[in-house]
């Protein structure tokens, strides 16, 4: 996941402590829901701990009712795909699904090195993609295969189209 908007109001901030904005607020909690509803469920987060994506992950589990611990991990923060990868190996193998919460670019070139897909990973999105190994550190690039990728924004829209039929 990466995480939901940011707000640039306060040009005092570092980039590492930018907050949610009113958008951001409304659409972690959103995907929350969203993901729940799916029946998805994850047995831990990860999450870079820079403010937005700390926030991102504390709405999403909320909102999902999901009882997962969150953990931070500073090398999440500003990432390579190669590091987001190597974070991933090294899981404990006794956890069977995970979210990342992290930051772009980072977030698009990690769903590529999983998938050998290219997507549009925009603020607040989740890319779901499963993988067919029994440990972590099996894990080989481009054995994923990609799910689904959920967008806020074209999920409200597909919620309100189907609100107004």
């Amino acid at each position: 996941m990466r995480h939901a908007k940011s707000s640039w109001d306060d040009a005092s901030l570092s980039d590492f402590d930018r907050p949610l904005n009113k958008r951001g607020k409304e659409a972690a909690p959103f995907m929350g829901k969203f993901l729940a509803g799916k029946g998805l469920t994850v047995d831990l987060i990860l999450s870079s701990p820079a403010k937005r994506a700390k926030e991102t992950a504390e709405l999403v589990k909320q909102a999902a009712n999901w009882s997962t611990p969150v953990e931070f991990n500073d090398h999440i923060y500003e990432a390579s795909p190669q590091t987001l990868y190597s974070i991933l190996s090294k899981v404990n193998d006794e956890l069977v699904s995970l979210m990342i919460v992290g930051h772009n670019p980072g977030m698009e070139g990690f769903v590529k090195l999983l998938t050998g897909k290219l997507v549009a990973m925009s603020t607040a999105s989740v890319a779901l993609v499963e993988f067919d190994v029994d440990v972590w550190s099996r894990i080989e690039p481009g054995a994923g295969q990609l799910i689904d990728v959920c967008r806020p924004k074209e999920l409200e829209t597909k919620s309100h189209k189907s609100e107004q039929n």
